[in-house]
């Protein structure tokens, strides 16, 4: 038996919104489920699992058919869903009166609930958000189906979200537990549970691969393997520099560097090294050198203090720079010494 566990989906969601590249963000999670619909059809998925969060927000009745329409093209594949604090049953929410078309099953119960499969052997538990916090340990669970194989759905992990002994609950009887709310896929315990992670990364911390798990289950041997399956990914982008690198210079080795990783992609940019003390890198308008999030400039200043001592020997700048004369590159008074010339040299510039 296939299955394909989707963590925190979102949808809905605008990452970086008003960003030129952000304009169809939220349509790109919706693409990506599409191609997961996809990739279930022709990879003969019996079972797709969604752990909690499937919506950033309280769902829409649009938004259901949207996503009763997704489902509509699996062939032959059951999904499973449960809310999670994100999208969590409210009194009137449309999850509670919605009547899906497809071979949906929604487990929106407060309290465990399960679907059975006899054609697969296999019976699906889990419970829904009913409030956005569940601040209560995870009570004793413990699959109750006269079935061979059990699965078990569950959002929390956090201290505010249903917190949990990881050990415990891997004993509890479950074949397999699809973790949910933590948006980095991990493989918690090997063969037995496993956070997704977001299906889409949603924001600059969300680094790396993202993805879906999917699990093979042959003879109670359960296989899990993550797919890396998002658009795109955010990419920490170091770029170093040094004392000749203009700020043109700066400005090529920059988109350099984002095409080798993929235009696709966005970026956190932290410049490090040295650059020329005359030199101020304007990083104002990089962000048209492509997806770029947020930049750093981590750079120091580089003097020639031999030269800039005998310019200054009498003046109190050079006094600051004899007053370090000792110190090695890269110690803590050498950096002490290049602040300190550096503040001295900014108060010249601003007199002029």
């Amino acid at each position: 038996m296939k299955f394909i566990h989707i963590g925190d989906l979102h949808l809905g969601a605008e990452p970086d919104s008003g960003r030129a590249y952000s304009k169809n963000r939220d349509q790109e999670f919706y693409e990506t489920l599409e191609r997961v619909v996809t990739y279930c059809n022709e990879h003969k998925v019996e079972l797709l699992l969604f752990s909690g969060d499937v919506f950033h927000h309280q769902p829409l009745l649009r938004e259901l058919k949207e996503l009763d329409y997704l489902f509509s093209k699996l062939i032959d594949t059951r999904v499973v869903m449960i809310a999670g604090n994100h999208d969590y049953i409210k009194p009137r929410s449309f999850y509670l009166t919605y009547q899906w078309e497809s071979l949906v099953y929604f487990l929106s119960d407060k309290e465990l609930d399960f679907v059975e499969f006899p054609e697969l052997k296999l019976a699906v538990y889990g419970f829904s958000y009913h409030t956005p916090i569940m601040e209560g340990a995870l009570p004793r669970l413990a699959p109750s189906a006269d079935t061979t194989s059990h699965i078990l759905l569950l959002h929390g992990g956090d201290g505010k979200h249903l917190p949990f002994d990881k050990n415990a609950l891997a004993a509890s009887g479950f074949d397999y537990v699809a973790l949910g709310h933590i948006h980095k896929p991990e493989i918690v315990v090997p063969g037995k549970m496993a956070y997704a992670g977001s299906l889409e990364p949603l924001d600059k911390t969300e680094t790396g691969d993202h993805g879906f798990i999917e699990g093979e289950l042959v003879d109670a041997q359960l296989k899990l393997t993550f797919v890396p399956f998002a658009k795109r990914k955010y990419i920490e982008l170091r770029v170093t520099t040094d004392r000749e690198l203009s700020g043109h210079a700066l400005r090529d080795k920059v988109q350099d560097e984002i095409w080798q990783h993929g235009r696709e992609n966005m970026y956190k940019v932290i410049l490090v090294g040295n650059r020329h003390a005359e030199v101020v890198y304007d990083t104002e308008n990089f962000d048209t050198l492509g997806n770029i999030v947020e930049i750093i400039d981590d750079t120091e200043p580089y003097y020639d203090l031999e030269k800039l001592y005998n310019k200054n020997e009498n003046n109190l700048l050079g006094k600051f720079i004899a007053s370090f004369k000792d110190a090695e590159e890269g110690s803590l008074e050498y950096e002490a010494l290049i602040q300190g010339v550096e503040a001295l040299m900014r108060t010249r510039r601003d007199e002029r």
